[in-house]
């Protein structure tokens, strides 16, 4: 792997499901912090990141079940 692909990260989709979950669970659980003390590029990574495994996501879950009291408007 490149240096560029290693600062990327992963391709989403070549990780298993447990990975996508705990990577998901990872970046949620840093996200106030990298918003608040993260440089740009940090803050542009874990947006980028997080953008890249929630598409990796709903693409193997397309029908996910709905929670009806989750639901505005």
């Amino acid at each position: 792997m490149d240096e560029y692909a290693e600062q990327l990260g992963i391709d989403p989709a070549e990780l298993s499901e447990d990975d996508v979950i705990r990577e998901l669970e990872s970046l949620h659980r840093t996200r106030l912090d990298t918003l608040r003390h993260g440089s740009a590029a940090a803050l542009d990574h874990h947006l980028r990141r997080t953008a890249e495994l929630e598409t990796e996501y709903l693409a193997r879950h397309p029908g996910r079940e709905v929670d009806p009291n989750r639901l505005r408007g």
